[in-house]
Formats: structure tokens, C-alpha cells, sequence
């Protein structure tokens, strides 16, 4: 089973992704996080990136979610394709040849978590903190799951204290997730 939490930079995804894994982990789940990618970036990245970057981290998004689906029964990533192409897509404009393709690797997620943007972006050494930024990239994170009408769980913003629980009940409600814990993790 995959899970991603998607959204932009700054709203909470890494932080999720430790508490659900911790969370399923308790259950007695076999479970793995793929962090996100971009911060092992050789190349620039936020603002700064390019062309070549911004494909590095789409495929090594794919490279992590292979090696980590193949030695565990969950995984939990902080982002999917779909939020690496966005970023992608914000710098370059579309690349059909990489859209197709993401589309094609999104059918590989059981569940997807939209996190919203706040309209602040919390700074960690990392990630930019442009505002215009930041929104910019969660606009085409809509845009993109509405185009290919993917199926996804809205975070509801007003309820911050609970995305852990909820998250965590729709993962083990989930027909993988409940095969996953009667098989023992």
C-alpha cells in the first residue's frame, strides 16, 4: 500500500508522514516514509532550479518509492509525482513527454492526502518562503488532481489537530490497509 501527503512546501507533509508512520507502526504495521526528494537535490532547487533538477527529482521520486515499496508492506511518502511535476511545471511550463508519464505513475498511489496551504510557509533552512511561491505551487497541485479527476482526501484546515486521526483511520478503513493488518503488518 502507498500513501502520499501533497500540497506545497511548508504546510506540514513531513511532519504528517513521521506521525502516521509512527502511528500505523503502533498497529503493527511493516511501514516506510520516502522523504522528500528535493532536499538531496545535487542541483538547485525553489526558485533557483532547473530543467535537469526538477527531472532528477521527479525520478528519483520514483527510484525511492520502488526501493521502499519493495522491503515494506506501506509506505507513506512526503509528496508524489503529481507535487514534483507542479513544481516542475511552475519553472518550465508543461513537458507533455513527463505529464504523461505522471499520470501514469499516480494510478501507483492507494491514497493521497492533499495538506492546504495556510497562506504562511513555515522556514526550515530548506524550502523558500515566498508566499507567491508557495501558493503558486499548491494552485497547480489543484490544478492537476482536477484535471485528472484523482481521487484524494482534502485536509480540512480548520481542523489541524486532527489530520493525524484522520488520516490514520482512512489508511486502516482502506481495503489494502485492512489486508495489510490481517496479515500481521
Amino acid at each position: 500500500m502507498k500513501v502520499a501527503f501533497i500540497g506545497t512546501h511548508g504546510v506540514g507533509k513531513t511532519t504528517l508522514c513521521y506521525e502516521l508512520a509512527g502511528a500505523l507502526k503502533r498497529e503493527g504495521l511493516h511501514v516506510d516514509i520516502v522523504k522528500e526528494v528535493a532536499r538531496l537535490s545535487p542541483l538547485p532547487i525553489n526558485q533557483k532550479t532547473s530543467l535537469e533538477a526538477q527531472t532528477w527529482i521527479f525520478l528519483t521520486q520514483m527510484a525511492e518509492e520502488i526501493r521502499s515499496a519493495s522491503q515494506h508492506d506501506l509506505v507513506v511518502c512526503d509528496r508524489s509525482v503529481l507535487d514534483n511535476y507542479a513544481y516542475l511545471m511552475f519553472g518550465f511550463g508543461r513537458q507533455k513527454p513527463i505529464e504523461r508519464f505522471m499520470h501514469h505513475w499516480m494510478k501507483s498511489y492507494d491514497l493521497l492526502f492533499k495538506v492546504p496551504f495556510s497562506g504562511a510557509v513555515a522556514a526550515d533552512g530548506v524550502r523558500d518562503t515566498d508566499t507567491f511561491f508557495a501558493e503558486s505551487i499548491d494552485r497547480l497541485v489543484d490544478e492537476l488532481l482536477a484535471e485528472r479527476k484523482l481521487p484524494h482526501i482534502r485536509l480540512d484546515p480548520d481542523d489541524r489537530a486532527h489530520w493525524i486521526h484522520r488520516a490514520k483511520e482512512v489508511v486502516l478503513h482502506h481495503p489494502e490497509g485492512q489486508k495489510r493488518l490481517l496479515q500481521g503488518g
